[in-house]
């Protein structure tokens, strides 16, 4: 047993997804910042976080050139109410006193790889297709297509197809536009880039897919489905985003180092994920298991597991349970081979309120390791 990731992960990996079993227990997320400042001493350069990726160019802003303040950038720079967690605080805080000083080729970069949604909404696409245009300097109205962003970011505007905005003719017509504008970025990007910095040109590039992206997401909102059948597809779109961000993130990389992917284990497994909302059962391809598929061994996952937990209210696992044997090996954490974990039975205490998903035969089956912890 060794409690070093890259013990566990081909050498060709450079997308390092390490799960985490529920985003509610602090102690997993601390442990997570704990191997991640291994991991740049190993040579990775870059993060990346469930939170919309373009919230976060403004944490890397931060990070990399102390541009606005600390709680600011919290604010600000993440999606879902993650900027609120003490230990992103904490993680952010370290990458800028790590960066501080250093080389560009030695700082830690901070991306977001999500989408800009939530459950119950989704916003209106304005910010990042008017981010696009105006760096592309096109005389171009998008107001009356894009009408009152509560359009498109109330409830039911995701919930219930009928009142969705992402059928109507707008919304096909903006997807038509944004579409043809990234035609012409990559048709001017020699001109672009002279004028003003790769940088930018990939900047401008993460809003117009961003705005893309929550248009075909609203589109899928509108479809007159089975509810389950659409949430399906929903829960698909979100992930199949996710994984092209993935992709992007690896680009605009290369060259300069691995990659750390922290999320819920249910965006970076490489088996179907299955979740339970009320009485609809949903399965879908996770972001991990979309790039493991397109990149082979340049994509590593290791899954997170939880014992206990007095912050969800989770009981010590039953003796049989994949989580009791793992208990077994560590009075604290443990991170072991997949391959040889003991077979068990999945764990059913776990409640939907507390987020954790139990560890089961095919996620294993499917990871490279399994990092446990024994909670308290």
């Amino acid at each position: 047993m060794s409690q070093d990731l890259r013990d566990f992960v081909p050498a060709s990996c450079d997308l390092l997804g390490l799960g985490e079993p529920t985003h509610l227990e602090p102690a997993f997320a601390g442990l997570r910042n704990e191997l991640f400042v291994e991991l740049v001493e190993r040579g990775f350069r870059s993060i990346a976080l469930e939170t919309d990726r373009v919230a976060a160019l403004t944490v890397n802003d931060f990070v990399q050139a102390g541009v606005g303040t600390f709680d600011a950038v919290m604010k600000e720079g993440f999606s879902h109410a993650f900027g609120d967690l003490d230990t992103n605080r904490a993680l952010v805080a370290w990458v800028r006193d790590h960066n501080r000083g250093r080389p560009s080729e030695e700082r830690v970069a901070f991306h977001g790889f999500d989408a800009p949604t939530e459950t119950m909404s989704a916003p209106s696409p304005r910010r990042y297709l008017e981010h696009a245009r105006a760096y592309l300097g096109l005389d171009l109205d998008l107001t009356k297509l894009l009408g009152d962003d509560e359009r498109w970011s109330r409830t039911e505007a995701v919930l219930d197809p009928a009142s969705s905005i992402g059928a109507s003719a707008e919304a096909e017509r903006l997807r038509s536009i944004a579409d043809d504008m990234l035609t012409v970025l990559y048709a001017r990007a020699p001109e672009l880039v002279a004028t003003t910095s790769r940088a930018e040109w990939f900047r401008a590039r993460t809003h117009l897919t961003a705005g893309l992206g929550l248009l075909r997401y609203h589109g899928e909102a509108a479809q007159r489905l089975d509810q389950t059948a659409r949430v399906t597809r929903m829960c698909a779109t979100r992930d199949a985003l996710m994984a092209q961000n993935l992709l992007d993130i690896r680009e605009v990389e290369a060259g300069r180092g691995p990659t750390v992917v922290l999320a819920h284990n249910l965006h970076l497994q490489r088996n179907l994920s299955h979740m339970r909302m009320g009485d609809m059962d949903i399965s879908w391809f996770s972001a991990g298991a979309i790039v493991g598929s397109l990149v082979g061994e340049r994509y590593a996952f290791v899954a997170g597991s939880l014992g206990r937990s007095e912050v969800l209210g989770l009981a010590e696992p039953e003796s049989d349970t994949y989580e009791a044997v793992l208990q077994r090996l560590s009075t604290t954490w443990t991170l072991t081979s997949a391959a040889g974990v003991a077979p068990a039975r999945t764990r059913t205490d776990a409640t939907p309120e507390q987020g954790y998903f139990p560890l089961d035969q095919a996620i294993l089956d499917a990871a490279d390791a399994v990092l446990h912890l024994n909670g308290r």
